[in-house]
């Protein structure tokens, strides 16, 4: 590696030849243009490294901490606050610091520096979800993740949306922890692939106030805001948010508003913690534009074929958590709740630009036992809700295909979910911990048709019936403290949901339904974190996880019900202290997703399409993906950094016939205070100015892109007191 870094130095190429040597090798040329990179910020940071004693000379003291301490990160995959040290899973969290200095437009541009994730940002809000998996779809893709606001659920269990992250009041978040693979006993259905958790700001210990506005090149303008503060034993939180944008492509602006209230009571030995979201969507859509020339062509990506789309979703959300002392080393938690949600959105990704309809209200609780005692400590808990949904679909456009004019589906559903766990932990040594956990939830679906029952084009519709579930999510793990600065930790985890509600009712022709079943994941895991010193922060996991009872939607728009993925990967997660102004910090993902099943069309009655083969790749589907930093802060209130997001190629279909190269991005933030309470930041996002996909798929006979936006630069003020 020193060898090409010297020859590029020197004129001679080095790692840039090796990129044209192997320009047409996909994965070869993500790995040099890993080495190109490194080569450049090798070569950038000797001189700067003179700047920047300078620097640090002139200041009294820095503001960056070389390594952040474990011990200091705070989660709360046990529903209760724990050190990111103790947590046995591959858990990460990004603090509230790292998100004002993201500003993200999107939540996708967060949840990139997260190893392993990865979203498709579709129009405006919209987003398609990876956490060790490919980018999923329908059903799929709306129930492999379990999206958590305060440790609650943002959707009801079998009614999840697949955009579901929009409702979430990231903008304003405290932090944002990310669990990736199957979460273990105490979190039920949808965490199959992984938990994302967006955690409300607390009040704080005396009156602030805070204010921001921004605005950017794409016409894009967001405003926040909020207050909070304490008196005796209550504290509250008020904050709120709002973007407006007239969108990168055409016809395609957004305007939405989030608002969070939350007020604590603590005395002591109880406390309340309530919490109050409300959120606003209204968008225009831009559908998928057509072939690789209409992405390469700046005029062209910015057309939109589906001016009439749109999306428009309200939610809101009423939490309370109680915890209370029920003995010396006993505590307990109950977290009642309601939610309400309603959306309506034409679906231009189908020929039939049918109008969906859809929406669901709901009540339940939350409880856990916490007793630590010595050596051992043990969880216990029921979890249980009641759910009233509906969803509608209707085409007014006349017949395309089997696409049919007219009702496609109306039906409500109602349902009953209720869970019972437990998990106990116990320190077999000082240094090394076994914890064994259990979930089991049971699921009731009664569903009633308000259409005719039958056969309607390509739609089937069911008569009512009631439907009945019982999953098992068992976990097991040892961790092993190999000194005060490194920790190993190995685990096997099953992961298990119901159906959703449309994998059930939203049939098509050649299927019954009894065919979605609940769908399993098997995930043994292999965890190391350790401090090198006081420069290097490093956590490495491997995993190792087969799924069964897969259901998706094929390229044809027909359902699969029984399909069958593995999925293999080393995810790195490093920060090191270059200097005590200037951090390197990367998230490196190397990741092979399969299909472990055949399917031939020919054996598929009206599928004419989509051959997948024993261990052909999962479409959407990159084996790397990495995004690396560096920050420098030569003065306490003054940062800058540099992003490099690397998305690795793709196949866009099951067949493996058709692919997306990938992309390289270079973003810039940078924030400096202007007085003692009000700091001027600016963006400029995809420097380079790149004609990129943010979804790159293949479907009815074509290649399609959600097209990325070109170099935008952005400017805000930040005022907090």
């Amino acid at each position: 590696m020193r060898r090409y870094c010297r020859d590029q130095d020197e004129g001679r190429g080095g790692a840039l030849d090796l990129w044209s040597d192997f320009s047409d090798g996909g994965e070869i040329r993500t790995k040099i243009v890993w080495l190109a990179a490194y080569c450049e910020i090798v070569k950038r940071v000797r001189p700067l490294s003179r700047l920047i004693l300078l620097s640090a000379g002139l200041a009294a003291a820095s503001s960056l901490t070389p390594v952040l301490a474990e011990d200091a990160i705070v989660v709360t995959a046990e529903r209760r606050e724990q050190a990111l040290s103790e947590a046995p899973l591959s858990i990460s969290v990004l603090p509230s610091e790292e998100l004002r200095l993201i500003d993200a437009d999107h939540i996708a541009e967060a949840l990139s520096r997260v190893p392993g994730v990865s979203l498709n940002r579709g129009s405006g809000a919209e987003h398609l979800t990876a956490i060790r998996s490919p980018v999923l779809t329908g059903g799929a893709g709306a129930g492999s993740f379990l999206f958590l606001e305060n440790g609650v659920p943002i959707r009801s269990a079998g009614f999840a949306n697949i955009n579901g992250l929009f409702d979430a009041h990231y903008e304003l978040a405290d932090r944002i922890e990310v669990i990736r693979g199957p979460s273990g006993a105490l979190y039920g259905a949808n965490a199959i692939h992984g938990v994302v958790n967006v955690i409300a700001p607390a009040p704080s210990e005396d009156f602030s106030v805070f204010g921001e506005v921004f605005g950017d090149t794409q016409d894009r303008y967001k405003f926040k805001g909020s207050v909070s503060g304490r008196q005796g034993a209550n504290g509250f939180y008020a904050g709120a948010s709002a973007t407006t944008e007239a969108g990168y492509r055409e016809d395609a602006g957004l305007d939405q508003q989030k608002l969070t209230l939350r007020h604590v009571y603590d005395d002591g030995g109880v406390s309340i913690d309530t919490i109050f979201s409300f959120d606003n969507l209204e968008q225009e859509t831009a559908g998928y534009i057509f072939g690789q020339a209409a992405l390469n062509d700046k005029r062209i990506r910015k057309t939109n074929d589906f001016p009439q789309a749109f999306r428009d979703a309200k939610s809101a959300r009423l939490q309370s958590t109680i915890s209370f002392d029920a003995g010396e080393a006993t505590r307990v938690q109950i977290t009642p709740y309601a939610r309400w949600n309603d959306m309506d959105f034409l679906q231009h990704f189908l020929p039939s630009n049918s109008l969906e309809e859809n929406g669901h209200w709901s009540v339940g609780v939350q409880s856990a036992v916490y007793h630590d005692a010595g050596s051992l400590s043990l969880i216990a808990g029921i979890d249980a809700e009641y759910t009233d949904g509906f969803l509608s679909e209707f085409q007014s456009a006349p017949r395309i295909f089997s696409f049919t004019q007219g009702q496609h589906y109306d039906y409500d559903v109602k349902a009953v979910n209720a869970s019972g766990f437990v998990q106990a932990e116990y320190a077999l040594s000082p240094r090394t911990t076994a914890t064994a956990g259990v979930r089991v939830d049971g699921t009731i679906y009664d569903y009633n048709n308000k259409t005719d029952n039958g056969i309607v084009g390509r739609f089937l519709r069911l008569p009512d019936q009631t439907d009945k579930f019982v999953t098992a999510s068992p976990k097991f793990s040892l961790r092993h403290e190999l000194s005060d600065e490194a920790s190993v930790y190995v685990s096997y985890a099953r992961g298990a949901r119901p159906p959703q509600t449309t994998d059930l009712y939203r049939l098509q022709i050649n299927q019954t339904g009894d065919q979605a079943r609940p769908e399993t994941i098997d995930s043994v895991e292999l965890g190391v974190r350790a401090g090198l010193g006081e420069q290097v922060d490093l956590e490495l996991a491997g995993f190792f996880m087969d799924k069964n009872n897969f259901f998706f939607r094929d390229a044809d728009g027909f359902n699969v019900a029984d399909g069958k993925t593995r999925h293999v990967g080393v995810e790195a997660n490093v920060r090191i202290a270059l200097h005590e102004t200037l951090m390197l910090s990367s998230a490196v993902t190397y990741a092979k997703h399969t299909y472990r099943f055949d399917r031939n069309p020919d054996d598929t009655p009206g599928v004419v399409s989509e051959n997948i083969s024993f261990g052909d790749d999962v479409d959407t589907a990159p084996r790397v993906m990495a995004n690396t930093r560096l920050l420098w802060r030569p003065v306490e209130r003054v940062s800058a950094e540099a992003e490099w997001v690397s998305m690795g190629s793709y196949f866009t279909d099951a067949a493996n016939d058709h692919k997306y190269g990938g992309h390289n991005l270079l973003n810039l933030r940078a924030e400096a205070a202007l007085t003692e309470e009000l700091a001027a930041f600016v963006t400029v996002r995809n420097v380079t100015d790149e004609l990129y996909a943010e979804r790159a798929d293949y479907a009815f006979g074509n290649d399609r892109y959600f097209p990325g936006e070109t170099r935008t630069f952005g400017f805000g003020l930040r005022y907090r007191h």
